[in-house]
């Protein structure tokens, strides 16, 4: 499998090209549209990802270090003290608009507030509603399985996690895939078949494997009922 776009979001080789190009009118997106917009207006899930670059304290050390009080940057801007204020202290969360006012004034680019992260240990909760169901691609009307990213919405991942789930679909239809990096993969529910070159690998509920992806590889649900795993990518040793 695959490396979070999103940052996306990454689970197979071809998924991550699939999720980075999901548009209104493609293919299969009845399946997940619904799921999808809720994920995205998350404010929750919003505010995480933008939280991260510190917006509030960069501007709040760019006006301190100018001497500007906020009533007199909200003259300068057009936006109101109580605004920055808020601005300032993560209350709200600006737009480009907003910040292209603020920026101009300064006489700064946008990349100030988005060129480095706040310097923070990595700690992201995703709650269950916020994760994305998607099917293996969105043109195949039987896909071999369907899987969420655990880590939706997480930035500077090290590791990429999937819940996936593998229905019971006729071999002809799944297809190899490789990736650098190495894989991970627990079994939670029913009977699944890694190939692996060229051999088949039966893993039953409670086994695991660890695999080299660079080598094609691909995945066959073999119980009744859709068999469910944890996967776990790398991306490549450097």
């Amino acid at each position: 499998m695959d490396n979070s776009k999103a940052a996306a979001v990454d689970f197979v080789g071809h998924n991550e090209s699939y999720l980075s190009s999901i548009k209104n009118d493609g293919p299969g997106l009845s399946i997940i549209e619904p799921s999808l917009r809720d994920a995205e207006n998350g404010e929750e899930m919003i505010r995480r990802i933008i939280s991260s670059y510190d917006i509030g304290t960069k501007l709040r050390h760019l006006r301190l270090r100018k001497k500007i009080a906020l009533v007199d940057l909200g003259k300068h801007t057009g936006l109101s003290a109580s605004m920055l204020s808020q601005l300032e202290n993560g209350k709200l969360i600006p737009t480009l608009p907003t910040l292209a006012r603020i920026a101009t004034v300064f006489d700064v680019g946008l990349e100030f507030f988005f060129g480095e992260k706040r310097h923070k240990k990595n700690f992201s909760v995703i709650r269950a509603p916020e994760r994305i169901r998607f099917p293996e691609t969105p043109e195949n009307p039987q896909p071999p399985y369907y899987f969420e990213v655990l880590a939706y919405g997480t930035t500077d991942k090290m590791i990429s996690a999937y819940l996936a789930d593998f229905p019971v679909t006729p071999a002809a239809g799944v297809r190899e895939h490789q990736h650098e990096g190495s894989e991970f993969v627990h079994v939670l529910s029913g009977t699944l078949a890694i190939n692996y070159q060229s051999n088949e690998h039966i893993l039953e509920a409670g086994d695991s494997v660890y695999f080299d992806s660079s080598e094609p590889h691909s995945y066959l649900g073999k119980s009744q009922e859709a068999a469910r795993a944890i996967i776990v990518t790398t991306p490549p040793r450097p």
